[in-house]
């Protein structure tokens, strides 16, 4: 399969400034992608267009990863109606440490290119930005793109000059990089077209040369409608202190059937065979939650690495399949259970019985709805229904109802 028909098929083809997305076939690029370090981790929901560069990667175009630290000093309006917070450079440094480690995961074991704009931009002084960048762009038309008309307009908070200014910054990183790597092709999130435009215009007004701009698409989750990656308790991050493996897992799992099969097209590189089979027993026996489960797998293999995919699955047979034992979990694994359900340690008591567990843990309000819970079977300890106050051993799981757990710990 080409590349322009594999990104037409994945969902990637969105704006470009390509005259016909065959273009991408006829050529070898040499593209860049941007993230500003505004925080300390990226989102899955920035982790399309990531897949996007992928596609090219893999087919041997030339790939720069740039972290923003000169342009997170400044903050990017679009995507926003009121003005960012301004970082302190200790902050922005610390943050664009972290992300340059995340992205460098992320394309493992390939050839590419890892950048900051701090580099340069932090060189560059206000009367030579002024004359030799500022001097290409026209004020009028800047104001009349959606993400400075949006802040200015009626009802608008305003944008301050150094937002005003980020356009600019943007469209000299694509010029640095033209000069300096001969990037050719700046990719993008969808929010990111105008800036992504200020740069091919300033390498044609400097440099008479052509070059090409594309984002990728939004995406949404088609049962909720909400824009991918939030949740109702914030994002989920591809930092594993941020969002825990067993989360992030499990939120891939908890697709809904409907976006699952576009998910697995966008968030992972399987091949389009191994797509389409897993569609077609996906819609024979939904049930089955096959494409969900091969969606987990994929993304946290990419983003955490296949040993702690393993980890996490094993911990989710112990939640909720049928069979495997905490004492089936090595040490790591029982700590990763540890950070997401209740734990207790006995610390060398062997007096803890499962009344106490229930009632220090809030699953019952007394030691009398424990007794009841129990006499109505609504307890099991490693699997079986109990209906007697025993004490508890080390490395076992209780269990109320579906969702409730305590895990017993040494």
């Amino acid at each position: 399969m080409k590349l322009s028909e594999e990104l037409v098929w994945r969902g990637f083809y969105n704006q470009t400034t390509f005259g016909s997305i065959e273009e991408v076939d006829e050529r070898t690029y040499t593209l860049y992608l941007g993230a500003d370090p505004t925080g300390d981790s990226l989102h899955v929901g920035h982790l399309a267009v990531y897949m996007l560069v992928r596609q090219f990667l893999q087919r041997g175009h030339k790939v720069v990863l740039l972290i923003g630290g000169g342009t997170a000093v400044v903050g990017d309006p679009g995507g926003r109606v009121d003005e960012r917070k301004i970082s302190s450079l200790e902050e922005v440094a610390h943050n664009a440490s972290a992300l340059s480690e995340q992205v460098s995961k992320l394309f493992s074991n390939r050839d590419f290119t890892l950048v900051n704009n701090f580099d340069w931009l932090k060189d560059v002084s206000v009367l030579d930005f002024l004359r030799d960048v500022g001097k290409h762009f026209s004020v009028t038309q800047l104001v009349q793109r959606d993400f400075i008309a949006s802040r200015i307009g009626e009802g608008g908070s305003g944008i301050s000059y150094a937002e005003f200014s980020y356009t600019l910054l943007q469209g000299y990183d694509f010029w640095h990089l033209h000069k300096k790597y001969g990037v050719n092709l700046q990719i993008g999130g969808a929010d990111q077209w105008g800036n992504i435009i200020s740069g091919i215009e300033l390498i044609r007004k400097k440099e008479a040369h052509d070059t090409y701009g594309m984002t990728a698409p939004l995406v949404i989750n088609k049962s909720t409608g909400r824009k991918f990656g939030k949740s109702e308790g914030g994002a989920v991050w591809l930092s594993a202190e941020k969002t825990s493996p067993y989360k992030f897992y499990q939120f891939w799992l908890n697709t809904d059937d409907e976006s699952v099969i576009d998910f697995l097209k966008i968030f992972t590189t399987l091949p389009k065979e191994e797509i389409d089979a897993i569609s077609e027993n996906h819609a024979i026996n939904p049930g089955a939650r096959s494409a969900q489960k091969m969606l987990a797998r994929a993304v946290t293999d990419l983003v955490h690495g296949e040993s702690r995919r393993y980890a996490v699955e094993k911990v989710t047979e112990v939640l909720f399949g049928d069979g495997r034992m905490v004492r089936d979990l090595d040490e790591v694994e029982e700590a990763m259970l540890a950070q997401e359900i209740p734990a207790i340690s006995l610390g060398g008591a062997n007096t803890f019985t499962v009344v106490t567990a229930l009632v220090t843990n809030g699953l019952a309000a007394s030691n009398g709805e424990a007794r009841r819970l129990l006499m109505g079977g609504a307890i099991k300890c490693d699997g079986e229904k109990i209906t007697e106050d025993i004490t508890l051993a080390p490395h076992t799981l209780l269990k109320k109802g579906k969702n409730s757990f305590i895990l017993v710990r040494e």
